[in-house]
């Protein structure tokens, strides 16, 4: 009987898997379906209809506040910078660095990838990264490559931290100790993947010459800040400042070498260094800065601030049934809010017209609706399968095949739940639960334990179908190697998850 309600946990997954790789849905689509089959199951182990409508707008409303309006204000933000052309001063200030093309995949793919994740995500840190690449004479699919390599370890911080903002509130941890606990097991990660960029870059061990200092300075410039974030303020801002930081070693490092003659970059933008002015540059970069300002001085590091605006909320209970949640919607002091007000400003302090503001905030909502009803939809899902005891059937399963080696094998379902949805977010609403049952069931740290989930969603997002369409859709020629970049971008992804798993048994053994 165990095993009969674990398949019927399951078949939401399963059917979004068959949907996605097989019939070759969309992704909202075979959202919507998933959300159907758990209704369905849900029913037949006893909710009634109420309760699985109520479970589904609870999912539904988690969703819309604080989750999809942080998506719409972060891609309107970057859609309004290419608008007014402050897209294209930023990309000149980036590849007025240096001439070694090492250097400027690194800078670009790594750090700038970072921070853009970091600011927005959903497949913009690969997609506008990979467009500059190619713009200064990288070839396509390795632009990609670089891309996707670059933007696993930020991504269970991406969007103003909202996968890990999602995992803490599903499951009930502590936002701060649970940002602190992933970042120390995605630190090593943090270091391997700049190196792995340059490795591919350099076309091997030789291509690292000359750059081991300045490769291991960029990791460590990015993890080490990301934990002290993490640790002392939330994970809103960890993935932004460790960017930032990586950003600045490594320009600092990359003024003070020689770029290697061999791996020169053929172009003007060594003419581009006189012509760059700090006005024009501080304009384009405008709404970037108010983001980090505004997110900043809101976060608890600066208390009675937090504290003031933490009163304008409601806290809601929607589900009808047994042992309901409760959702607390902030109504100003949400990252959302912030980004949409740091678009404006900087829009207008890049002389966007009225007619701008509005032909961009449409074409962003028709952009961006297909992930819309995907995030309603899973979220939606996630609630029906929490509710009716379908992640608890999975969980005892799992725990009860695997035993006390369970915790090796964790972050195998971040990374299975990222490669499925293409998100994050996604995957912690599926999974973090199950991390979750498991450590209540080994009796280990919780924290530990549902971390692990972050950490195989790094992996995933390498891997994810949406995220490799969203790279080849960028760049010139690109669209229909997916069978083909997923191939390049396999090996890099295995090894991450070996590591991965060691470390989480190891990590599980100390912990104990």
């Amino acid at each position: 009987m165990v095993f009969v309600f674990f398949i019927l946990g399951l078949a939401p997954i399963l059917w979004l898997i068959f949907a996605l790789t097989v019939l070759k849905w969309p992704a909202f689509k075979a959202a919507f379906g998933s959300l159907g089959i758990a209704a369905v199951i849900a029913l037949f182990k006893g909710l009634g209809i109420l309760d699985v409508a109520t479970a589904t707008l609870e999912g539904f409303i988690m969703a819309l506040w604080p989750i999809v309006i942080v998506i719409i204000a972060a891609v309107f933000t970057y859609n309004l910078c290419v608008k007014t052309g402050a897209m294209d001063v930023i990309k000149q200030l980036l590849t007025s660095v240096s001439s070694d093309k090492r250097v400027l995949v690194l800078l670009i793919a790594w750090c700038f990838g970072g921070f853009m994740e970091g600011m927005a995500g959903f497949g913009t840190a690969v997609a506008i990264p990979a467009g500059m690449l190619v713009a200064l004479g990288f070839k396509p699919l390795f632009s990609v490559l670089v891309c996707l390599i670059a933007n696993g370890v930020p991504t269970p911080f991406g969007s103003i931290g909202i996968p890990t903002v999602t995992l803490s509130n599903l499951v009930g941890l502590e936002a701060a100790k649970l940002s602190a606990i992933s970042t120390i097991q995605l630190l090593p990660f943090i270091v391997l993947a700049p190196i792995f960029i340059v490795f591919v870059t350099g076309k091997g061990v030789k291509g690292m010459k000359g750059m081991w200092p300045i490769t291991l300075a960029s990791g460590l410039a990015f993890g080490l800040p990301q934990l002290a974030v993490a640790y002392f303020v939330g994970p809103e801002l960890c993935v932004v400042v460790g960017a930032v930081c990586s950003m600045a070693v490594t320009i600092f490092l990359a003024q003070k070498m020689t770029p290697d003659p061999k791996f020169q970059v053929k172009g003007s933008q060594e003419k581009e260094k006189g012509s760059l002015d700090i006005n024009k540059a501080l304009i384009a970069a405008c709404p970037f800065i108010c983001i980090f300002v505004f997110l900043l001085l809101t976060s608890k590091l600066i208390g009675p601030v937090n504290t003031f605006l933490g009163q304008f909320s409601s806290k809601i209970t929607v589900y009808t049934g047994a042992n309901p949640g409760s959702l607390t919607l902030s109504w100003i002091n949400t990252p959302g809010v912030w980004i949409f007000l740091s678009a404006i400003i900087g829009g207008i302090v890049q002389k966007a017209s009225p007619k701008d503001f509005l032909e961009v905030f449409k074409g962003t909502l028709k952009q961006m609706s297909k992930t819309v009803y995907m995030m309603l939809a899973i979220l939606g899902c996630a609630k029906v399968m929490i509710y009716s005891g379908m992640i608890s059937d999975i969980a005892a399963f799992v725990i009860a095949i695997t035993g006390s080696f369970y915790p090796f094998f964790a972050p195998l379902l971040g990374a299975l739940g990222t490669f499925v949805t293409g998100s994050g977010t996604s995957s912690e609403v599926l999974f973090g639960a199950v991390q979750q049952n498991a450590a209540e069931s080994l009796g280990t740290n919780p924290y530990w334990m549902v971390a692990l989930n972050s950490l195989g969603i790094a992996a995933g997002k390498m891997i994810s179908l949406q995220n490799i369409a969203i790279g080849l859709s960028a760049v010139p020629n690109g669209e229909g190697n997916d069978s083909k970049m997923l191939t390049k971008v396999m090996p890099y992804t295995i090894i991450f998850l070996v590591l991965m798993c060691i470390l989480a048994y190891v990590g599980f053994i100390i912990v104990h």
